[in-house]
């Protein structure tokens, strides 16, 4: 009898972490078992506004975003990115403080960011606008605001801009909760029905076991996805974000995901108590 096929669209951000985990699936490596996947690359932002409106199958978003998009999708429990003790960082051009920061503006990749959510948490009130996370670096280098939150490889090249660090979120995060710091999850639409949101989860993990299985040719792939970054850093920022929290959140990552939306409950960042719904 023939398998029978389901197509499904795995959208994710044009990152070399993010690269690396999908090199599987992007290579025709895996027996996706009947689920014929395509791939769409955007920026997380973008993401985040299309898994609100429920556009993909399969979705990376930020976990800030979870609370608006938990109707109509459920978190995988792979295919994570959490900084243990490090994450998205606030750098500026030398003279900005933490002391002096209120009065300043801070370029930020996006409000529906996890990297912002905790922003808050550290420091509320703060005077933000809104920038693409690549171009953050030399948005602040340039004058046009007093400081910037930047995630992904950034966090690993700005000081070769001549820019210091206020804070980095994920060792003051780490300070507060002893967890790491869930920043981007991957999730799957319910209306898929539980045996393809099933199968769809497992052929994730896989792919990323995979990666981590053949890692110098996933690094390869993930490559050309970097931006212009060396090899050597590259490697040690897939090594940052794909690890065995991204193979399975375990109970230190669920308590983490868990513990986030508590403090910004406490903090009055959102209006109820999210409590994450995870595939099993």
């Amino acid at each position: 009898m023939a398998v029978q096929t389901k197509e499904i669209t795995i959208a994710h951000s044009p990152d070399s972490d993010d690269a690396f985990m999908f090199y599987a699936l992007a290579n025709d490596k895996l027996d996706t078992k009947g689920l014929v996947v395509h791939q769409v690359l955007k920026d997380i932002q973008s993401l985040n506004q299309d898994a609100i409106n429920g556009r993909y199958e399969v979705s990376a978003i930020s976990f800030a975003a979870y609370p608006f998009v938990k109707d109509k999708y459920m978190l995988m429990p792979c295919g994570a990115s959490m900084g243990d003790n490090y994450g998205p960082m606030v750098i500026a051009k030398p003279g900005v403080t933490k002391e002096n920061l209120k009065d300043k503006t801070i370029a930020i990749p996006g409000k529906l960011t996890t990297a912002y959510l905790t922003l808050q948490l550290w420091m509320p009130g703060l005077k933000v606008v809104e920038v693409p996370f690549n171009e953050i670096i030399d948005y602040v280098v340039a004058g046009k605001a007093d400081a910037g939150l930047i995630i992904h490889e950034g966090q690993l090249m700005f000081q070769e801009s001549g820019l210091e660090l206020i804070v980095d979120l994920g060792v003051w995060w780490h300070d507060e909760t002893g967890l790491p710091l869930p920043l981007g999850g991957n999730v799957v639409r319910k209306d898929l029905g539980e045996k393809t949101v099933k199968d769809a989860t497992e052929l994730f993990k896989t792919a990323v076991v995979y990666a981590l299985d053949h890692r110098q040719e996933a690094l390869d792939y993930a490559m050309t996805f970097a931006r212009d970054m060396k090899r050597s850093l590259a490697d040690k920022f897939v090594g940052m974000y794909v690890n065995d929290l991204t193979v399975d959140y375990g109970e230190r990552g669920r308590k983490a995901v868990a513990k986030l939306f508590e403090m910004a409950y406490a903090k009055g960042l959102t209006t109820e108590l999210i409590v994450p719904e995870f595939v099993d």
